[in-house]
């Protein structure tokens, strides 16, 4: 009885941890940038745009394209390195735990 009692507080501090990264995660604010920084996105941890940057030497009729595919570009990078960042706060708290590889956290 004593195990079942010690697993469920374990439990329940592993909870009170996942939400606490959780919301470390969704506040962040990480940047992304493309074409040697002529492009700047900034998300936060949940992936919603904070803010664009553009160099205004990119205000051209005649690289609109050019334009679409910077902003495309530093978008992604911005949520690689969020989703990086949530990683590995993952791999922080689950260390030691028997997770099976590839199990995505937080589910």
């Amino acid at each position: 009885m004593r195990d079942i009692m010690g697993m469920m507080s374990k439990v329940k501090e592993m909870q009170a941890k996942m939400e606490k990264m959780q919301a470390d995660i969704a506040a962040l604010d990480i940047e992304g940038s493309s074409g040697g920084g002529l492009v700047t996105v900034r998300l936060n941890g949940k992936g919603e745009m904070l803010g664009l940057k553009i160099d205004p030497s990119l205000f051209k009729e005649e690289e609109v394209e050019i334009l679409e595919d910077l902003i495309v570009a530093a978008h992604k990078d911005a949520k690689s390195r969020a989703e990086s960042i949530a990683a590995e706060k993952t791999k922080e708290l689950t260390a030691g735990l028997p997770i099976p590889p590839g199990m995505k956290l937080p589910f």
